[in-house]
């Protein structure tokens, strides 16, 4: 058996921390970024409650493929998707025909779906109707005519096959002026004339509230996206009877239904869970004992959650980066490869580094943890490297001529003089890891990027303050601890020195 190497066996760690708690009988739940996978997502959280089985809710786990993956991986059971969606973007390589192949496909993975919930949320494009009425736009084949108009999509439609270059080249499209931004912020563009154009969902709230004119798709781009719930087959031994009951919101839920629900939320302000709770009592006749979090409580869960992404990514980082900062000194052509390595993670962007952590560690805090973890490595070690560099050499000769063994110059000698820049890095390291943990939210691992994210969608400025606020006072926080180790850790002679050189 070959040995594990100290970064494997830290990543194992991690893993068997965060794996998924609970026995068979907890039932997760997975939904996407936007407001109605949200709501569907607490409907069947609430069901599965009611079918006194123990649930949880991941929401907002960014987007289709992520939700996807985990329900293949087994890391959630279940989730709220679409036909469409699922034919045309997920299994689009197999080229299905109907809805008959697609569950032939999803059965042989070892995946359920149920029959459609009742409405159909296929993609629409969308403008003003001051726009629609000055141009004499209703139709998509109509864009045709106006290249100069902007165009802003939401960043998953910008790269689906049933997106925006399959929309392009079906409509023979001539715009240039295409940008990807958040779906929900794409109507604030709207609004503010930044934009012309978007993508939208057919049942989103937001079209009647911001006067919209839905486009004909005159040449049949868009496929029935129908809503259905997709589900682990093995739910059927792992908890009996609970299928049964989540087959009762099947054909419940027709467009009109779901657009109020999604305007009770993004409109009228009320939560997912409570929306969720009032259609279930009303429809159905379920009635579960809700909850609502306080902000109080929240900010405690989240500050929680934050501090551990932070803490375990962050220490990590530390004592794999002074030994590499060391060994990039005494190893000059070793040196600049873990200085070229590092520099390079670096330049991952942190979402693309969260993502790409998902196959190995799957959702959750570990794939963030980890990602962190080598975003936080390249400033400790490059800062570990100059501190020791840049000794003058005079008194490392001096070292020498008084015998000191090798160990010992660097312990006594070398780090004391380059505690300052050590800290220095570990200081930007420690900014940097606790602004972007906020990234975490959107892979399932909490912190203070779960109020930003939801708030963005919700266009609620409180929310994404109750994120954002916090997330910088930790950070002024640990920054400020850093700033009093410094009077103990680095030499009083390094710091008089400091002092004096302002």
């Amino acid at each position: 058996m070959k040995k594990c190497s100290k970064f494997h066996l830290f990543f194992l760690l991690i893993t068997g921390l965060f794996s998924k708690a609970g026995g068979d009988q907890e039932i997760v739940i997975g939904s996407k970024k936007f407001t109605e996978s949200v709501i569907l997502g607490e409907i069947l959280t609430q069901v599965s409650q009611f079918a006194g089985f123990s649930a949880i809710h991941k929401q907002e786990l960014g987007g289709t493929q992520i939700l996807w993956n985990a329900l293949l991986a087994g890391e959630i059971d279940m989730y709220p998707d679409y036909t469409g969606t699922l034919m045309r973007e997920t299994l689009s390589e197999l080229r299905l025909k109907n809805e008959s192949e697609l569950r032939q496909v999803l059965l042989s993975q070892g995946i359920g779906m149920t029959e459609p919930l009742g409405f159909n949320n296929t993609y629409a494009m969308g403008i003003k109707k001051a726009t629609w009425q000055r141009l004499n736009i209703n139709k998509i084949s109509d864009l045709q005519n106006y290249p100069e108009l902007t165009f802003g999509f939401s960043n998953e439609f910008m790269n689906r096959s049933d997106g925006w270059p399959g929309l392009k080249k079906y409509y023979q499209l001539p715009q240039q002026k295409v940008r990807g931004l958040d779906h929900d912020l794409a109507y604030r563009g709207l609004e503010s004339g930044d934009i012309q154009l978007t993508d939208l969902y057919s049942t989103d709230a937001e079209i009647e509230y911001y006067d919209l004119k839905i486009l004909a798709d005159d040449r049949g781009y868009f496929p029935a996206y129908h809503s259905v719930i997709l589900y682990r087959n093995d739910l059927k031994s792992r908890a009996p009877g609970l299928l049964k009951i989540i087959k009762k919101i099947e054909g419940q839920i027709l467009a009109s239904a779901m657009i109020a629900l999604n305007a009770q939320v993004k409109i009228e302000q009320n939560t997912e869970k409570s929306t969720a709770g009032r259609f279930l009592s009303s429809t159905l006749n379920m009635n579960v004992a809700l909850v609502e979090q306080s902000m109080v409580s929240a900010l405690i869960k989240h500050t929680q959650e934050h501090l551990i992404l932070s803490g375990i990514s962050l220490s990590g980082a530390i004592v794999i980066s002074i030994p590499l900062g060391i060994l990039a000194v005494r190893r000059k052509r070793l040196g600049q490869f873990i200085l070229g390595i590092t520099g390079i993670i670096q330049t991952i962007p942190s979402l693309a580094l969260l993502v790409f952590m998902i196959p190995f560690l799957g959702i959750g805090a570990a794939p963030a943890i980890a990602a962190l973890f080598l975003y936080s490595l390249l400033p400790i070690v490059r800062n570990t490297y100059t501190g020791l560099h840049d000794i003058p050499l005079e008194i490392l000769e001096s070292a020498d001529a008084l015998g000191l063994p090798r160990n010992t110059r660097l312990r006594l000698i070398e780090i004391p003089l380059a505690s300052r820049s050590i800290l220095a890095g570990i200081k930007t390291s420690a900014v940097i890891n606790i602004g972007t943990a906020t990234l975490g939210a959107l892979i399932g691992a909490g912190g203070f990027g779960q109020p930003i994210l939801t708030g963005i969608r919700l266009d609620n400025i409180s929310l994404i303050l109750q994120g954002a606020i916090p997330a910088a006072v930790l950070a002024i926080f640990v920054q400020g601890i850093f700033e009093s180790l410094d009077k103990v850790i680095v030499p009083k002679g390094l710091q008089i020195k400091s002092e004096n050189s302002f």
